[in-house]
């Protein structure tokens, strides 16, 4: 009976979601210097005479929130992935150096390497994510063993670092990094369908693994010891998860650049809805993460309207309070 209520609830968990995620998308592509309705989306698609209002709803609106519906659920999946890997309630990919890794290899390659396609800055953003976790994870279990502390101190210091050398290249190259400084904050706005098919394969391919390694994860994250004595191999489970957080995050920043805490925040309220099984957590941190990027979107048009902002003052705003509520948790756990 028991087992039946929890299938009920993660059903009417999941319907609500879908329900409020599609009234996000239909609120997204209606918000605009040009009113676009939710009704010119769908009639864009079968009307031969295309209107004004049809040519901004496909060209425009609807790839962006497409956009930031799949960024959102990449990162929130990839920072659930790293809380249970690591053991960190703090783990997520901009703290632990990822995102800045990622952002200060796709902005070189745009100084030294002009005229890159997305396609082309995708893989240099993967290169970038990969150093700064390597970095954060060797750091980290330097000296005396990993340990939460020494993997958030670790990836706040690579964080900055990455950042400043990002922040010295744009100062430098000015005149072949316009534009950037917007990128940088994070931002979905500008995007067409050619950033869709980009995206949209790499997203799938990250998702489908996360979930297919989702039980592995789940047990590695009850401890080490425990995942070892359930035989399964530590090692390649990490090395398999930390690729796909890689490509998950990497992916994103090179469209979106790196839109903070949304792998922070998304991991804790799933687990408080749904529990610490993995295969659960997993697929609801992609849907509660889209959700929370697509309203994000929508408040950030508010804040200069009719001009955009970046998304990512918005998750940062709702992000730096929800961190520090966790600092202030784990001191008086402690």
């Amino acid at each position: 009976m028991r087992a039946t209520k929890r299938f009920v609830y993660f059903g009417l968990l999941f319907i609500g979601g879908i329900l409020i995620l599609l009234i996000g998308i239909m609120i997204s592509t209606s918000i605009g210097m040009s009113e676009v309705t939710f009704f010119h989306v769908a009639e864009s698609f079968f009307s031969t005479d295309l209107t004004k209002e049809h040519l901004i709803a496909q060209t425009v609106r609807l790839p962006r929130a497409i956009i930031a519906c799949i960024i959102g659920a990449n990162l929130a999946v990839a920072g659930a992935i790293m809380q249970a890997i690591t053991r960190n309630p703090l783990a997520s990919p901009q703290i632990f150096g990822i995102n800045a890794g990622a952002s200060l290899l796709v902005v070189a390659s745009t100084v030294f390497f002009t005229g890159l396609s997305s396609n082309s800055l995708i893989y240099f953003a993967f290169i970038g994510a990969a150093v700064g976790g390597f970095l954060v994870y060797y750091l980290g279990s330097a000296g005396g063993g990993m340990t939460p502390v020494k993997l958030a101190l670790a990836g706040i210091a690579i964080h900055f670092f990455l950042s400043a050398l990002t922040e010295g290249l744009i100062i430098f190259h000015e005149h072949t990094t316009e534009g950037i400084l917007f990128w940088l904050a994070g931002a979905v706005d500008s995007k067409d369908w050619q950033d869709v098919e980009t995206l949209l394969p790499w997203a799938a391919f990250g998702l489908l693994g996360s979930f297919l390694v989702a039980k592995s994860i789940s047990i590695l994250s009850l401890g080490e010891n425990v995942a070892k004595g359930l035989g399964q191999n530590v090692g390649w489970i990490r090395i398999i998860s930390g690729g796909l957080v890689v490509v998950l995050a990497g992916a994103s920043v090179s469209i979106a650049g790196p839109i903070g805490f949304v792998g922070l925040i998304i991991p804790h309220i799933t687990r408080y809805l749904v529990g610490i099984d993995y295969r659960i957590v997993l697929p609801f941190s992609a849907l509660f993460g889209a959700i929370l990027l697509i309203y994000a979107d929508i408040l950030a048009r508010f804040i200069a309207f009719p001009y955009e902002s970046p998304v990512g003052i918005v998750t940062a705003l709702l992000g730096a309070p929800f961190f520090f509520y966790l600092i202030k948790r784990r001191k008086k756990l402690s």
